[in-house]
């Protein structure tokens, strides 16, 4: 058992000491140079405004299964679910405001409601992997974190010092430690399989971001950051699945 903790530090400490030894990064400018920017009713840039609205459906979802069905969560995670999916239907706004007029100010509140998603699923990966109580205490601490990193970039960007590694750290570890956590530990409830498409639908939409103008050249039916919303938002709708099909692992399980 203790190897695994001390792999996971390990790895937790070496990825911050690395950013340590990287310069500051400001926003690139080129990042608000989206393949789309066709109307659309009145909608300007409308595929990558309107395919955000699975995030609201997958959010609103999710906090109505939790309020009507607490007894499918691990005891002391209500609070972090709630705020998981409540960071995701938040995004549907966050993002579609920021796609209406791409910019630096508008998009503090793209990802704001990211890094409230970020964390709170990793107080419920440690509450479901490790120790509710623990997810529990971490929760707060975890959202002040993700919620600070993009404060501390959008200062820095205001006074022409843009950083944006703090930001990248609680976007990219949690997807490190995640995979690492599901294969090293054994979860409280069969949860895990679902963990894993989260991941695949994530690292998907990472990789249609990339091919953004590829895509939309491609037909001229959907661009890569649109269609990055809509295998994004697949990643919590995985997570909202597993939830209705969740099922607990007899005690014994979990002492392995």
């Amino acid at each position: 058992m203790q190897w695994r903790s001390t792999l996971l530090l390990g790895v937790s400490i070496s990825v911050l000491v690395a950013v340590l030894f990287v310069d500051a990064v400001p926003q690139d400018p080129n990042y608000f140079l989206f393949a789309d920017d066709t109307p659309f009713a009145g909608i300007p840039n409308h595929q990558n405004v309107l395919s955000n609205l699975p995030f609201l459906i997958v959010g609103l979802l999710g906090l109505w299964l939790v309020l009507s069905n607490p007894t499918i969560i691990t005891a002391g995670t209500k609070l972090a679910w709630l705020i998981f999916f409540f960071g995701i239907a938040l995004t549907a706004f966050g993002s579609g405001y920021f796609h209406l007029q791409p910019n630096n100010d508008t998009l503090i509140w793209d990802r704001l409601p990211m890094t409230i998603g970020f964390m709170s699923l990793i107080s419920i990966i440690i509450a479901e992997y490790f120790s509710p109580q623990l997810g529990k205490q971490l929760l707060l601490p975890l959202l002040a974190v993700g919620m600070g990193s993009v404060a501390y970039w959008a200062y820095t960007e205001s006074i022409g010092a843009g950083d944006l590694r703090p930001y990248a750290v609680v976007q990219f570890l949690p997807m490190l430690l995640i995979p690492l956590i599901i294969t090293l530990y054994r979860a409280r409830s069969d949860l895990g399989r679902y963990i894993v498409w989260m991941i695949a639908f994530y690292l998907a939409a990472k990789v249609a971001e990339q091919l953004d103008e590829q895509l939309f050249t491609l037909g001229q039916v959907m661009s890569g950051h649109a269609l990055k919303h809509l295998l994004a938002s697949l990643a919590p709708a995985s997570l909202l699945y597993g939830l209705m099909r969740r099922r607990e692992h007899e005690q014994s399980d979990l002492a392995r």
